[in-house]
């Protein structure tokens, strides 16, 4: 791959469409609709459904991502709902900067890329230096695509398993409490409508 990773964020974003569903992903609603809000921090925020929805219920967000347009179009959406006075971006290329200050949420939801140098490991450990005693850490990866995402000769998608997710956080029995570690199943709709199962690593747990 020729581009860098801002560029083909930038370009994702800002050739795309702007439009999004305006619904926070299930995993989100259901583990977070009866926390407190506080301070909110969602890394890879892309268009930001899920920074609007926690600014909806009274959250203070900061989202981050590498691309201005997606931050463009987080702001955008955020005024648009009338919460723009909850939701902070700021632009960050995770592997060399991140958010300062502690939060009582930090979510990182696919936070995925193609780029292999990604440094994951030390961003989600990261992420969870980030979260109050009391705050939650909710990370959310692939663990299978649809059947329109392979290729010609197959599935072309080698994903972690959740065993290996929750060993590269490394977390502390001692310091967690486990709210759900556990691959979940998704139903997604296709472009020409197909509907498939597919599977979510999920890893929620609340700091001691």
């Amino acid at each position: 791959m020729t581009e860098t990773p801002f560029e083909f964020w930038e370009t994702r974003y800002s050739t795309g469409s702007r439009e999004t569903s305006g619904n926070p992903s299930a995993v989100l609603a259901d583990l977070a609709a009866d926390r407190k809000p506080g301070r909110a921090l969602e890394l890879g925020c892309g268009k930001g459904d899920d920074t609007v929805w926690l600014a909806k219920r009274g959250w203070q967000v900061t989202a981050v991502d590498l691309s201005h347009a997606a931050l463009d179009i987080v702001s955008a959406n955020a005024i648009a709902a009338g919460v723009g006075d909850r939701v902070r971006t700021e632009r960050h290329d995770l592997s060399e900067s991140f958010p300062e200050g502690q939060f009582d949420l930090v979510l990182a939801m696919f936070l995925e890329t193609p780029f292999e140098d990604f440094p994951r490991q030390a961003v989600v450990r990261r992420a969870a230096q980030a979260v109050t005693p009391g705050g939650m850490l909710l990370l959310v990866t692939h663990g299978s695509a649809p059947p329109w995402r392979n290729g010609p000769k197959g599935p072309q998608h080698n994903f972690p398993s959740l065993e290996t997710r929750v060993a590269e956080l490394a977390a502390d029995p001692a310091d967690w409490t486990e709210i759900r570690v556990a691959d979940v199943g998704r139903t997604m709709t296709g472009p020409e409508g197909e509907v498939a199962e597919v599977l979510d690593r999920v890893i929620a747990l609340e700091r001691r």
